[in-house]
């Protein structure tokens, strides 16, 4: 197995390359913008690091949000694109699980159950409780998507990872790391997860509201 892993649900845009038994290499670069210029030399990257080449990469993991809608987008038409080329296989891991699970493994692990809360721009966060359980972390629920103001009282009793309780320090308990995506634990994630039958989703992006940019209705621009 050589399997490359790509997020951009967060402020992250990252990529690693996993042999089935440890992340050979990974690249990640904060930048909220720059989705589209940085994923490709960072795919690049990883292979050269590695010693790989693009013909020996047998799987492809995707974190498929929640996120914002244009770097997500960029994350998962890249991993969906490089399968289609290779004619590999493409899955799907949720983002949030993959920081629940770097969380998990930290030296520091949080108590359970905690959160993951990332920004979801528009003053909202994208969150979900999690439980840490002998096989690793589990999800109680969907992702939400909620203005912290309206964040029920018991989010504020639990431990929390991501960038939520940095940027809403009032609405959340203690803030513990990392604050994004890491491409390593997401593909030892889905790792895990393919060789257990766990939850492994369609490269799809998940999004919890609607984008930004709509198209404009033929009634609306014949009224403007």
């Amino acid at each position: 197995m050589l399997l490359l892993a790509i997020d951009t649900a967060t402020s992250a845009v990252t990529v690693a390359l996993h042999d089935g038994e440890r992340a050979l290499a990974e690249s990640t670069t904060l930048n909220v913008r720059g989705h589209g210029e940085l994923l490709a030399p960072a795919i690049a990257e990883v292979l050269e690091r590695s010693g790989r080449v693009t013909t020996e990469v047998t799987e492809v993991c995707c974190g498929v949000g929640p996120g914002p809608f244009t770097g997500l987008r960029v994350g998962i038409v890249t991993a969906r694109v490089f399968g289609l080329a290779r004619a590999i296989p493409v899955r799907g891991v949720c983002s949030l699980d993959a920081l629940a699970h770097a969380a998990s493994r930290s030296e520091e692990p949080p108590p359970s159950p905690f959160l993951v809360a990332t920004d979801a721009r528009r003053k909202e966060v994208y969150w979900a409780e999690y439980d840490v359980t002998p096989v690793g972390v589990e999800r109680r629920d969907d992702p939400a998507v909620t203005r912290p103001g309206d964040l029920p009282q018991w989010v504020r009793e639990r431990s929390c990872v991501g960038r939520g309780p940095v940027l809403y320090p009032e609405a959340f308990g203690a803030h513990l790391p990392p604050l994004d995506v890491s491409a390593a634990a997401l593909a030892e994630l889905a790792v895990q997860r393919m060789r257990s039958g766990g939850e492994l989703l369609e490269p799809e992006p998940l999004y919890l509201r609607r984008p930004d940019a709509q198209p404009v209705s033929k009634t609306s621009a014949a009224s403007s």
